[in-house]
């Protein structure tokens, strides 16, 4: 039996990187996995990888800022699978400038997806779980929202404000059975980070004390506790992914 045997999982930006990594290791781990994302064919090409691999899931076009979008992930995962036992947050987008040349729109582009997307995200699952007594909400910081980056001025604040939003929510429904908790991860190798001049990468992997950047199953794993009942007694922490950076 895995460790998340007949229970169904909502990932937001599952269709790759990060959320493609956790969508594959909660399948693997028994869970019926529906993935909602912007883009609906990468996404459907996700599920059906996943369906190729014996497992269940669906895809479902999900733009995050929407409230009919994201109310309606919730009722495609209830009504496919009979109920909804984690959501995931996931879906972020960057649009990296300096205070100086960054626009008003590309500011309010990053808080919109990033806040009101987990916002939306924990009020439409919280709605279903809170009926059922149970349920796990996990929200993805960011290393970024802890210590701040240079041209990260919208992506840093949005992240920060994820911690004080997954402690606010995690206070508000632990008395009803949902666990609320977020993931920090730090360097990542991803399309989006590998995408750097590589003496820039290796600088950064060098301030890693455990001498390597993270991969997105590292990620993927500290999900899958968080979802899990290996941590049925933790709720509103913050978990750092990052090789011991920034500690």
């Amino acid at each position: 039996m895995g460790l998340l045997e007949g229970q169904t999982a909502v990932v937001t930006g599952g269709a790759q990187g990060l959320g493609e990594a956790i969508a594959l290791t909660f399948a693997d781990a028994g869970a019926k996995v529906v993935i909602g994302d912007l883009n609906a064919g990468q996404a459907e090409a996700s599920a059906a990888a996943l369906r190729e691999k014996g497992h269940e899931a669906i895809a479902v076009r999900t733009d995050v800022t929407s409230p009919g979008d994201v109310e309606a992930l919730v009722a495609a995962a209830v009504g496919t699978f009979g109920r909804l036992d984690t959501f995931v947050n996931n879906a972020g987008i960057t649009r990296d400038a300096t205070i100086r040349k960054m626009t008003l729109e590309d500011f309010e582009l990053v808080i919109d997806v990033h806040l009101k997307g987990t916002w939306l995200g924990i009020k439409y699952a919280a709605a279903v779980m809170r009926d059922q007594g149970s349920g796990s909400i996990i929200n993805m910081s960011s290393i970024s929202g802890k210590v701040g980056m240079p041209g990260q001025t919208n992506y840093s604040a949005a992240k920060a404000g994820i911690v004080g939003m997954t402690k606010a929510a995690a206070k508000e429904l632990a008395h009803l059975g949902v666990r609320v908790n977020a993931i920090q991860p730090g360097l990542i190798r991803t399309a989006m980070t590998e995408a750097m001049r590589p003496e820039i990468f290796a600088a950064k992997e060098a301030e890693i004390p455990m001498g390597r950047a993270g991969t997105p199953e590292d990620v993927a794993k500290v999900a899958l506790f968080l979802a899990s009942d290996l941590s049925s007694y933790l709720t509103g922490i913050v978990t750092e992914v990052g090789g011991g950076r920034h500690i």
